[in-house]
Formats: C-alpha cells, sequence, structure tokens
C-alpha cells in the first residue's frame, strides 16, 4: 500500500506532511497500564495554570490554518487531536475503546496532530490524500454522513474513506482486525513526525501486541 500527497492539496497546504506506521496488531482490552498512562497525561493538561493554551499550539494552529486554506471553518470541522484535547479540558477525559484506538488517542493528545486508523484489511489499493469533492460523503464513526467538500480526506480505489476530522466506518478498526495503518497528520511540516511515529511503534508494541511495524514520513 503506498500513501502520497495530491499535488492540488500540496498547493494549498504546501507544509502538510505525513507519518504512516503499519503494524499487525491484537484488538485487546485496554490494559491498566496505559489507562494509567491516559489519565496521567489528562492531569498534566488539567493541571496547567491555563490548561486552554494547549488549543494555542503550534500543530493545533498549523491544522486549523490548514482548513482554512481548504476553505473549511475549523471551528465547525475540528481535527480531532483538538477534538480530544477539548474533551479533556472539559473534564471527561480520554474516552476508552480499545488497547489500539486507546493508544491513538494517547499519542494524538501527546503529538497535538489527528491520527487516522485504518483496517488495512478493507482498504482498497493505494491511499491518496486530497481535497474533498463535490457531493462525496461517507458516514464517520459514530456520526451522521459527513459532507466531505473541502475536507481533507484520504481516498482508496474505493473512495473517501478517512479524515483528520473524522474517520468513516468503512475501515474503522473491528474486533477482527489484525493489520492497521495508522496515519498522523501535520499541516506544519515534518518536524517531530519522525519521534511521534517511534512513540506510536513503542505504544504498540507494550500494548497491543504490535509486530511486523513499518514506519515512513511522506511529504
Amino acid at each position: 500500500m503506498q500513501l502520497t500527497i495530491a499535488p492540488e492539496l500540496k498547493t494549498k497546504c504546501p507544509r502538510i506532511a505525513l507519518g504512516l506506521v503499519t503494524a499487525r496488531v491484537a484488538l485487546t482490552e485496554t490494559p491498566p497500564e496505559l489507562l494509567e498512562e491516559m489519565k496521567v497525561r489528562a492531569e498534566e493538561i488539567l493541571k496547567l495554570s491555563e490548561p486552554r493554551a494547549v488549543l494555542e499550539s503550534s500543530k493545533i494552529l498549523a491544522t486549523r490554518s490548514g482548513y482554512k486554506a481548504l476553505g473549511k471553518d475549523p471551528s465547525r470541522y475540528r481535527g480531532s487531536s483538538e477534538a480530544l484535547l477539548r474533551r479533556i479540558i472539559s473534564g471527561k477525559s480520554f474516552p476508552q475503546i480499545n488497547a489500539v484506538v486507546d493508544s491513538i488517542n494517547l499519542l494524538s493528545v501527546e503529538s497535538r496532530l489527528s491520527i487516522g486508523l485504518y483496517d488495512l484489511a478493507q482498504v482498497q489499493g493505494d491511499i491518496v490524500f486530497r481535497a474533498g469533492r463535490t457531493a462525496e460523503t461517507y458516514k464517520g464513526i459514530g456520526k451522521y454522513d459527513l459532507n466531505l467538500e473541502g475536507l481533507p480526506v484520504f481516498c482508496d480505489e474505493i473512495g473517501p474513506h478517512g479524515s483528520p476530522t473524522s474517520d468513516s466506518e468503512r475501515t474503522m478498526v473491528a474486533s477482527a482486525t489484525q493489520n492497521i495503518a495508522a496515519i498522523l497528520v501535520s499541516f506544519g511540516g515534518p518536524d517531530g513526525l519522525e519521534s511521534s511515529c517511534q512513540r506510536l511503534s513503542d505504544l504498540l508494541q507494550r500494548y497491543a501486541a504490535g509486530s511486523d511495524i513499518d514506519t515512513r514520513i511522506v511529504q
């Protein structure tokens, strides 16, 4: 599976860069050690003198700027990392799903980057990151149909299946998932992507029996 960035997206968001992590995993219940890491990260944010300051981090601001460049209102269509941070600031803490999804969410909060997570068995062919087109939609995970026009979206041979705002039900991980692709989205350039990919590799190995792990940076 190859991952590329469409030239027209690169023109509007010239600093866009992606980190790709593929792995074989086990979708088990979230172990206590990972739950403790999630709790500690949430407490660290809430103990800040101004917790909402995390929403003004350079990576969050770069994501908002990228959405604006594509014609989308970042107050209406938020990156998933910002949505998670807002959830934590409100006192709701992390959602608890499974070892893989929770590892992704932990890294998203730590890195301030939105991360797409896909079951490779449900992805058809290569993936292109591009802007959504007129009338394109899909059913987001736990959401109604999402209007994809202008949103940055991941597309395989069938069509759009993911976005930094919300991924689709078609390629979501499920109990039978064995092989995944996690895509870290940075609108502000590649700085920090390599270390974030390594952090995710470590989390997957430690908490989700991760193996056959491969990482790469796409610009």
